[in-house]
């Protein structure tokens, strides 16, 4: 059968002595040389309470989940311990009850738990959440970090009520602590009455589902009217201008200063990078097998190409040809000339242009209806949500470039607040790597250190970072010396890149 003749999986390559002493001679001290100390200075800030506000980055989320040892390393609470250092008061955020992560609702799994390494790759925790939605979390609240929210999420009513839960129209991370059914994020947030605050990867979700679904959502650019927008759909350019402007302009009206940061190309994240286009190994009788079942497809071109509705370029790009060793993955491309008058589906190989998301490294090659000769991603092209075609990259991209454009317009005309540029730092990890403490991480998934278990989400390490280009960037603004002061900055060894399954 051809689904034995191949096999496709991720894989990750992973004198104390002593000596007698002559006590008659006298004891010799060496000189120890008494380390300088740098004392921290605040600048012109006052971080005696420090808000953030932001999506799951801001959360902590980390390895597919929100949970406990994921909240104390996300970079708000970072941030906060050496904003202690210097007048800053208590950083409270709404934890979840374990270190398993996922939500319940009423006692019914609604959010699954974290991801663990198995030793081949991401595995989802075989463990039950205990959080549950419905329980409110009392208290004073510093984290506004909401996994999933979009811009307008923030300054939208409802967000937060625990009956529009289950309705999908309110987000189960807020409804936890928000401090009532009809508010929204920012206006808890400024009800805090911030010192100082952050207002980060706001835009991020705002593509990030549309991504997720392989562009299977819209791009909603000229749509106005956020509430008619789907969970995968990319996020008009000035509806978002309007929500990021909004929480600028109150989170500065009593005069506290802030850290805004940019988008970053979201498509460089290992989610996006790690399966390869060609992951489909076959031997000769195989490829010949596979090649027979496209033969009248492929005929079909040349029928379209002889009646003008093609060209020869189209008719090369849509051939499916498989070969001895290495294969693209077949996929559905909606972007292909409609010859649907002609009985033709729009098919076509993948090529190194194409991003397959992750979760399809579980997908490609898996049976249709247990039949051995019907295997996803070969025999039955993938559909749109496997897949971002170059189209679909190039409508995140333009989205982001419109995000990130406001943004550092805003930062530019406030003088409170200043712009920590993630988007650079991405393209760099995703790159060369980016060097912290001796490290060099990159956006590979499991080894290279910046990139959490899902592909998406960063590591501990990758948020102690990310505190850290901020508090240079508060340095340059704001007059203080976290780079140069004595632990003014995270320690990377302080930080893990994955957390043990044991820890629940």
């Amino acid at each position: 059968m051809i689904k034995n003749k191949f096999i496709w999986m991720l894989g990750l390559t992973l004198a104390i002595t002593s000596c007698d002493v002559n006590n008659e001679l006298p004891e010799i001290e060496a000189e120890v040389e008494a380390e300088e100390t740098v004392a921290l200075n605040a600048g012109s800030a006052d971080f005696s309470n420090y808000i953030a506000v932001g999506a799951s980055f801001t959360a902590g989320f980390t390895d597919g989940a929100l949970f406990i040892a994921g909240q104390e390393d996300s970079f708000p609470n970072t941030l906060a311990t050496k904003f202690a250092m210097i007048g800053g008061g208590d950083f409270n955020q709404p934890l979840m009850n374990d270190n398993i992560g996922g939500l319940l609702y009423g006692g019914t799994q609604i959010q699954e738990p974290r991801f663990y390494f198995d030793g081949a790759g991401p595995a989802r925790l075989p463990a039950t959440p205990t959080t549950e939605t419905t329980t409110p979390v009392t208290g004073t609240i510093n984290n506004y970090g909401i996994p999933g929210a979009k811009s307008f999420h923030l300054v939208t009513p409802g967000l937060g009520s625990i009956p529009g839960v289950l309705a999908e129209t309110a987000n189960p991370y807020f409804a936890r602590f928000a401090s009532s059914d009809a508010t929204t994020v920012l206006t808890d947030a400024v009800a805090q009455s911030p010192t100082f605050f952050t207002l980060s990867e706001v835009g991020g979700n705002d593509v990030l589902g549309y991504a997720l679904d392989g562009g299977a959502g819209e791009d909603q650019t000229g749509n106005f009217d956020a509430a008619t927008y789907g969970s995968e759909d990319i996020t008009d350019p000035l509806v978002f201008a309007s929500a990021f402007g909004a929480m600028v302009d109150a989170l500065t009206a009593n005069g506290a200063k802030g850290v805004v940061s940019n988008v970053p190309y979201i498509t460089s994240l290992a989610n996006f990078t790690t399966v390869p286009y060609n992951p489909v190994p076959l031997d000769a009788d195989t490829a010949a097998l596979v090649n027979a079942g496209f033969a009248e497809y492929n005929a079909g071109l040349q029928l379209a190409l002889s009646f003008g509705m093609i060209d020869a370029a189209e008719v090369a790009e849509r051939t499916v040809v498989f070969v001895e060793g290495d294969n693209a993955v077949t996929i559905q491309d909606e972007y292909l000339t409609d010859l649907s008058a002609l009985g033709l589906p729009s098919y076509r190989q993948a090529t190194a242009d194409d991003l397959l998301v992750l979760a399809g490294s579980a997908f490609i090659g898996t049976e249709v209806n247990n039949n051995a000769t019907l295997l996803n991603g070969v025999t039955v092209p993938l559909s749109d949500e496997w897949v971002l075609t170059p189209e679909e990259q190039e409508a995140i991209k333009t989205a982001t470039d419109a995000y990130n454009t406001t943004i550092a317009n805003i930062a530019a005309s406030n003088s409170n607040i200043v712009m920590v540029d993630l988007n650079s730092v991405l393209t760099e990890a995703a790159t060369t790597g980016v060097a912290f403490d001796g490290y060099n991480l990159t956006t590979g998934l499991v080894t290279g250190g910046l990139i959490s278990l899902d592909g998406v989400h960063l590591t501990a390490r990758g948020y102690a970072l990310m505190a850290n280009k901020i508090l240079e960037e508060i340095d340059t603004e704001f007059g203080s010396n976290f780079a140069e002061a004595t632990d003014g900055l995270a320690k990377a060894d302080d930080f893990p890149t994955n957390y043990s399954p044991t820890l629940q």
